[in-house]
């Protein structure tokens, strides 16, 4: 279960309610971002720390590790080198890595744009995603150095080609974003991984995870459902062409450029398979994505629903192929998991064992007449027939066994009753030896790796802030969700930099003479509603971070705390900046 979010002090009850009522039901683990939660009496499941936690440090996971997650979401910032020296500093935790979907900007956990912007938290579930909007970029000198571009959008993760690295690396367990897509994608991405995850255990000789073998029923196709193009982020360390620039919508794969337009439609330069009830989009004059349903199609011509912003060398994008889609919706998916069926038979008795690929087994035996069979090896084949049908179940019969002497006269009434009641009994016997770990917690002084925790350590509780003094943190700023005003703060971190994506990177264009440059020079981000925010950039550490001025009018100054957020005072010498 995921309860990876920020709570105030009168939700903490109602949490671990919740976490109690899932555990009865049969829960595996939960995912928590709130540390308040550890200072509660939880039920005995493991602990997933969040992405949320911001997950980035050998440090910060060996922490988690000592006070008792048995795995940690990493951040999507990661590349193959922080991911094994994580491994080699907390090697007693599971490691978890995103390998596919949308990217947050920002280090997660540490985003308060949205908060900042409008009093909408990400670390409360409700992110407007302000990171999608259009933003002008100018500098000091007021130069524009890129007009309305969707500068803080990023491609969608693809690491489909690097599974057996992060294995190498030391993830066990791979993780597809998915937060708000839509039944389609889920079945198209999830099979996708399934499929390339089987070739690379089955190149390596590895066994996975789960039981059984899934097949879709279709071929799938990461490019026909939404993403933003793909980019492989910084697998191997900072990279540039990460940003989705054009649009924070799907586009999708190029159709061709338009020859002409007139009443019977568009003509493309080159054919290419439309059909009727596709999607296809395009870039009007303003740079806007536009789109429509195609019509009719044949050949090298289409008539869209609509041609507004089409014309001679417009470049038309489909991003919905009806063809793909009827498919994907016709498709019936199934995960089967292999049996072999042993029957033993005597003059009055009949014994059906189902024993799956774990190893576990099912079986019924009957007190029953059964007269030796006049004909033996028909006797036999009609045993191994009708043991071997498993219907459209869970199951799927690899081989049957029939021991000597069975031959016998069984009718295949009889047969069928027993093969079904083998396989029921192994589907209980499989739900009873359904690993259910067990994770004690034992509070322990284990030291946080900072003494000092500004907002950005999100701690919205008293429970949370009793968490981390035991730990050692002896300065303890609210949560930007208790009511602090954000001006003149940092609201985002980020390892994406725009100076190295637009080819502006301060340390190659003019190396200082020492060698590496600590900071470049501020830039400015300008959205549609003349909001500025500050970039500054941390060179030294590669890294961007986006400020809110001082002086900007914000939202703030009529917010007040979500209901009785944080009541707890900031241990500093002089209150926090703007705290209320």
């Amino acid at each position: 279960m995921a309860l990876n979010t920020l709570l105030r002090d009168d939700e903490l009850p109602d949490a671990l309610d919740l976490i109690l009522r899932l555990a009865e039901c049969g829960a595996d683990a939960v995912i928590i971002q709130d540390m308040g939660l550890l200072e509660l009496p939880l039920p005995p499941l493991p602990r997933i720390a969040s992405t949320q936690c911001d997950n980035a440090t050998p440090e910060k996971i060996a922490f988690l590790e000592k006070v008792g997650f048995q795995r940690a979401i990493l951040a999507r910032e990661l590349s193959l080198h922080d991911i094994a020296a994580i491994k080699r500093a907390a090697p007693g935790i599971e490691l978890e890595c995103f390998v596919h979907g949308a990217l947050c900007v920002c280090r997660s956990g540490q985003c308060y744009l949205s908060y900042a912007s409008g009093g909408r938290s990400g670390n409360r579930g409700r992110c407007a995603q302000p990171c999608r909007k259009p933003y002008s970029l100018v500098d000091a000198g007021g130069r524009v150095l890129a007009r309305r571009r969707h500068l803080l959008s990023l491609r969608d993760l693809n690491l489909s080609d690097y599974l057996g690295e992060l294995i190498d690396a030391g993830a066990s367990s791979l993780k597809i974003e998915g937060r708000l897509k839509d039944a389609a994608y889920v079945a198209n991405i999830v099979a996708f991984y399934r499929s390339r995850l089987d070739e690379v255990l089955q190149r390596r000789g590895l066994r996975r995870a789960s039981s059984g073998a899934a097949t879709a029923g279709f071929l799938p196709n990461p490019d026909k459902t939404f993403n933003r193009g793909f980019t492989a982020y910084f697998i191997h360390g900072p990279a540039r062409g990460v940003g989705a620039h054009d649009t924070p919508k799907m586009r999708g794969e190029e159709v061709g450029r338009v020859a002409s337009v007139d009443r019977e439609g568009v003509l493309l330069e080159s054919a290419f398979p439309l059909r009727a009830g596709d999607g296809v989009c395009w870039f009007d004059q303003a740079g806007e994505l536009r789109g429509a349903v195609v019509n009719a199609a044949s050949d090298r011509r289409f008539v869209p629903e609509n041609r507004k912003g089409i014309s001679k060398g417009t470049v038309i994008f489909r991003n919905f192929d009806h063809a793909f889609f009827t498919t994907l919706r016709k498709s019936r998916p199934v995960r089967r998991i292999a049996v072999t069926m042993r029957l033993s038979a005597t003059a009055d008795r009949v014994l059906v064992v189902a024993r799956d690929e774990d190893g576990v087994e099912g079986a019924c035996c009957v007190t029953v007449q059964t007269p030796p069979a006049k004909q033996a090896d028909a006797a036999v084949e009609t045993i191994r027939r009708q043991l071997a049908k498993t219907g459209g179940g869970d199951f799927v019969c690899q081989g049957v066994e029939i021991e000597p002497g069975s031959a016998r006269f069984i009718p295949i009434a009889k047969l069928n009753a027993l093969r079904r009641a083998a396989l029921n009994n192994l589907s209980l016997a499989r739900e009873a030896a359904r690993p259910r770990p067990r994770a004690l917690l034992t509070p322990n002084a284990a030291p946080y790796p900072a003494d000092t925790l500004t907002f950005e350590g999100n701690v919205l509780n008293r429970k949370a802030e009793a968490f981390y003094r035991r730990h050692g943190v002896h300065h303890i700023e609210p949560a930007a969700e208790s009511g602090l005003d954000l001006r003149g703060r940092r609201v985002m971190t980020l390892r994406y930099c725009l100076r190295r994506e637009l080819g502006l990177c301060a340390g190659k264009e003019s190396p200082a003479p020492q060698g590496k440059i600590t900071a470049a020079p501020p830039l400015y981000l300008i959205d549609d509603a003349g909001q500025r925010l500050e970039l500054r950039f941390a060179c030294d550490r590669c890294e961007m971070e986006v400020w809110l001025e001082a002086n900007a009018s914000a939202d703030q100054e009529n917010r007040l705390p979500d209901r009785q957020c944080c009541s707890f005072k900031a241990s500093r010498s002089r209150p926090a900046t703007g705290t209320r």
